[in-house]
């Protein structure tokens, strides 16, 4: 496909309006989404996870945004009122929190769907031409305005973006599309024991990525008539998209990277392991998800914190990080630190050893104490000679999880401390 023209694009983002469905439990996360929901987890030393979404609208140049909230969502909110809520309705620009309020119903969100249903004339009342239905629960960086440019050249009623995934990987996992040579759906799964390999390569196949484009007055017409169904789950995957593909044109888009990787970028950070691995891979000299990119800025909420701090410098006594990701407010005295990744303010004390973690804002770990592939919680403080992720047995003795992988998640209540932060 031609690069579209910069005016074409800028009119294509113009007409849409985004919803970003930010109401996921998040329960493969076990303990870390006690009390916050998933698209509120922090992310990559300062960010929470949303903000990757927010942040490809933004870019992208849509910049009427709906966030649809439900799970435990105060820190989701607040955070979002903080660092996004400063855009002008009366230029055109919105960042709107649109949490379950009954609003058709007596009932919270149902499903996707039901989401974006009970939603109906907040989205009739911004006249789009486009509607773009996003996760806010995955890690990424993608420029909608080539989805919209799909969308308006296929002349589709829907476009479903998806990713190439091994076959393995995608096996009751993803939701897999079935396309013919010009990416017009054939045939839809949601997360299939056998997933239908792509005609290229069969180790391979198209998974949707969670994310649509629909005609607004499309859209609605589906809306209604899977509200009226009684036997319906109300849910995109299950019940919308099955029920379009034969009877109107459905066409998929293949997310490619933009941005100089061979490879797109795109991480469910869904279960602990998935969530240790992908802050860690950005400790890589040439990590797959640039975050130092200022053409595609990663926009967030940031307190004024003063910078970090590594003190002392005697033997056996000196504050040093390796090959890891230290945030602001940090404060490394007499302790080391290796292929890490430390949110704002965590500190740690003198003799202690962290290697391959990851620890969330306000962490304290006191004195001789060594950690190994930890993830940490927020708020959490580690009392003195505290060893953790050497003896996996011991680790669950004393309450902590600890993953397949090897990962351990220690929180505020698994160390006898109040209730968690969010």
């Amino acid at each position: 496909m031609p690069n579209p023209t910069p005016r074409y694009i800028s009119n294509l983002t113009r007409e849409t309006y985004a919803l970003i469905l930010a109401g996921g439990k998040g329960s493969r996360l076990h303990e870390l989404t006690d009390w916050r929901a998933k698209p509120a987890l922090y992310f990559g030393g300062k960010f929470r996870v949303i903000d990757f979404t927010l942040s490809n609208c933004i870019n992208s140049g849509i910049r009427r945004v709906g966030v649809v909230t439900q799970y435990k969502s105060h820190s989701l909110i607040r955070h979002v009122m903080r660092g996004w809520g400063h855009f002008k309705k009366e230029l055109g620009e919105s960042v709107e929190i649109l949490p379950a309020s009954q609003r058709y119903s007596d009932n919270w969100y149902q499903g996707t769907a039901d989401a974006v249903f009970q939603n109906i004339d907040i989205i009739r009342y911004e006249l789009p031409k486009y509607v773009i239905i996003l996760s806010g629960d995955h890690v990424y960086r993608m420029d909608y305005a080539g989805l919209l440019a799909t969308h308006e050249k296929s002349g589709a009623d829907m476009t479903i973006s998806c990713l190439e995934v091994p076959i393995a990987e995608a096996t009751n996992a993803f939701g897999v599309v079935e396309v013919d040579s010009h990416n017009k759906i054939l045939g839809f799964e949601e997360k299939p024991p056998e997933p239908k390999a792509l005609p290229s390569d069969p180790e391979m196949c198209l998974a949707s990525m969670g994310n649509y484009v629909f005609n607004t007055s499309f859209l609605f017409e589906q809306l209604k008539k899977d509200a009226q169904n009684e036997s319906s789950g109300r849910d995109f995957g299950t019940d919308i998209i099955p029920s379009v593909i034969k009877t109107n044109n459905v066409y998929a888009h293949k997310f490619r990277s933009h941005f100089g990787n061979e490879k797109a970028y795109w991480r469910d950070v869904g279960t602990l392991d998935a969530f240790w691995q992908a802050n860690l891979e950005l400790l890589s000299p040439t990590p797959a998800l640039n975050l130092y990119d200022s053409k595609w800025p990663i926009w967030t909420y940031q307190e004024q914190l003063p910078p970090a701090k590594f003190v002392f410098d005697d033997d056996g006594r000196r504050g040093m990080a390796l090959d890891s990701v230290i945030s602001e407010g940090c404060i490394i005295s007499g302790a080391v630190v290796r292929r890490s990744v430390l949110f704002n303010e965590v500190r740690v004390c003198s003799y202690s050893e962290v290697e391959d973690s990851v620890i969330l804002p306000d962490v304290v770990i006191l004195r001789h104490c060594r950690i190994r592939k930890v993830i940490i919680d927020r708020g959490s403080v580690i009392p003195e000679g505290t060893v953790i992720g050497y003896d996996h047995k011991h680790d669950k003795a004393r309450g902590f999880r600890v993953t397949e992988k090897g990962v351990v998640l220690v929180t505020r209540e698994m160390l006898g401390l109040s209730t968690g932060f969010d």
